[in-house]
């Protein structure tokens, strides 16, 4: 019974029917959540009717509580959990155990007498947690966390070089406009707002330079600004391009018996 929990709930592939079910079920669920969610934020319509929202509330959070007790469980079944604790453990402490328990947690901590917690802010956890489970339903979301982990040294160095560029242009606007513009540019870490809005092509307008030379500062920011962002665009492309390709020559194992059945894609 626990093998076949298990491949209902983490490895059951389209020729699963009950896989199949229970997913467009879940995802159904976490749909209504949101929409909840956003609803309830309207006085009008949570004056109307607020025993609805705490009762379908309370029905999806047990819903949410058995399914992540169930995953827990027969999580033992992959390999990579295998242990009976320290698998569970590990399988415990996964982003998406994580978020699965970020999604049950808001709501059970006022019931069991935690009342120092600002409501407000369990119901955004609560929001992005749900939004957030959806996304384990969908297989090209799993690609994309393929790419961004095969293309994390190139990200993190591209991040490292904005970090960098940010630091530098707002060191040289803050020496170019503290003296005209004293209450605005009144340090490096203000200048480096200006930084932000420039290099991102936002451009606010709530800070600009009235000298030659920060104009000039900004000219090259901006510049800049546009050609470093458009460099995380071409890595996740590349990163898409070569995932496609491995998935082209990449045999599909049934999750059953282990046999090749065919090439994904």
């Amino acid at each position: 019974m626990k093998r076949q929990i298990y491949y209902i709930l983490e490895t059951g592939g389209p020729e699963n029917l009950a896989s199949r079910i229970f997913s467009a079920f879940l995802i159904t669920l976490i749909a209504l959540n949101v929409v909840a969610l956003l609803l309830e934020t309207v006085p009008q319509i949570h004056a109307a009717a607020p025993w609805a929202f705490l009762w379908f509330e309370a029905i999806s959070v047990a819903i949410f509580l058995l399914e992540y007790l169930l995953r827990l469980w027969c999580c033992t079944e992959s390999p990579q959990y295998a242990h009976p604790l320290w698998g569970r453990l590990r399988y415990a402490v996964s982003p998406l155990a994580v978020m699965d328990l970020l999604a049950i947690l808001p709501f059970l901590a006022p019931a069991a007498g935690v009342r120092s917690v600002d409501l407000r802010f369990l119901r955004a956890v609560r929001l992005l947690a749900r939004v957030g489970r959806m996304t384990r339903y969908y297989s090209g979301t799993r690609v994309l966390a393929r790419v961004i982990r095969r293309k994390q040294s190139e990200l993190a160095t591209l991040l490292l070089t904005i970090l960098v560029l940010l630091v530098l242009n707002s060191s040289m606007m803050y020496l170019a406009e503290h003296a005209a513009q004293p209450d605005k540019f009144s340090s490096i870490p203000a200048a480096m707002w200006w930084g932000i809005v420039t290099m991102t092509t936002v451009g606010y307008g709530d800070v600009v330079p009235t000298t030659g030379l920060g104009r000039l500062v900004a000219g090259l920011t901006a510049i800049l600004g546009i050609a470093t962002f458009a460099l995380p665009t071409t890595i996740l492309v590349a990163g898409f391009l070569e995932e496609t390709k491995m998935e082209a020559v990449t045999p599909t194992v049934c999750p059953h018996c282990g046999k090749e059945i065919g090439k994904a894609g």
